[in-house]
């Protein structure tokens, strides 16, 4: 993530952070916390240690709360030594990407939570912030959730346009078939359409906005045959009535785009370099 370091950077220091540059010299040396300022669960801490490095590539930062940990209001979350400069600098940009993937990994967790002991599991999709898809995939992971395909090209999801251009799911399930060996799902919106889907030997089947009263008739008719993923209008409450059906999967898009995120703060205390050489990193 090197590159998206640097860019990130950029985009937030412009010609220069002339406000930290003109008020603490160059030379000055001090600690720093970050802190919870809500209830949630911890990700991006990789990403915002290399945010202080990148800027200060001796910089000490430890984590107090690791990913995937939950957090409650006041926790401190990590704890930074280093180049002052480098500290105020970077704030703003390490403290964007904790926030936002401790948000999406709180809500996943939620989720996670709702389908417990149902051995369904949590699927995120490909709604994800252009140029952040690798971070905010990582954040469902530390909140309990698992990835969808990533990309285009590592899983076949025929949809409904597929469906319409190729003329039945049959033929554009051939169509994949004869392309590429990679695993096909089929999204599906009748029972006439699973019927097909199921004949057609695809390796995953997708009840898209499927009713509450159709879904158990679904999986009686799948018979566990071929893994089920309900997607749609997912909501906390719904996913648990959902999970209670005997699906395998439920796929969640608002995991990555309707999200709050974390609210955190870094609090700096001014040492001197003399001073800062006698203290551990923790404070």
């Amino acid at each position: 993530m090197g590159r998206e370091i640097e860019d990130f950077l950029k985009e937030d220091i412009g010609q220069g952070d002339v406000t930290t540059d003109a008020i603490v010299p160059e030379d000055h040396s001090s600690k720093a916390v970050i802190l919870a300022k809500a209830e949630g669960v911890v990700a991006g801490h990789g990403l915002a240690r290399e945010v202080f490095r990148y800027l200060d590539k001796d910089i000490q930062y430890e984590e107090l709360k690791h990913d995937g940990e939950r957090v409650i209001q006041g926790d401190t979350v990590a704890a930074i030594a280093g180049k002052s400069r480098a500290i105020l600098t970077g704030e703003r940009v390490a403290l964007n990407i904790l926030q936002r993937l401790s948000g999406i990994a709180t809500f996943t967790r939620r989720f996670v939570e709702a389908v417990a002991g149902t051995g369904v599991k949590i699927l995120d999709t490909r709604k994800t912030s252009p140029g952040l898809r690798r971070m905010e995939k990582y954040a469902i992971r530390m909140g309990g959730g698992l990835n969808h395909r990533f990309d285009l090209g590592e899983m076949a999801l025929i949809k409904e346009n597929h469906i319409a251009v190729a003329g039945s799911i049959t033929q554009a399930v051939k169509r994949v078939r004869s392309q590429s060996k990679v695993p096909v799902e089929v999204e599906v919106r009748s029972m006439a359409d699973l019927k097909e889907a199921i004949e057609a030997g695809v390796d995953r089947i997708m009840l898209d906005n499927w009713d509450m009263a159709s879904i158990p008739a679904a999986v009686s008719l799948v018979q566990k045959k071929i893994p089920l993923e309900v997607s749609g209008n997912m909501t906390v409450d719904r996913a648990r009535e959902v999970a209670q059906t005997g699906i395998d999967f439920i796929s969640v898009g608002a995991l990555t785009h309707s999200f709050t995120a974390l609210d955190m703060t870094l609090l700096q205390k001014g040492l001197s370099a003399e001073r800062l050489k006698r203290m551990p990193v923790r404070i």
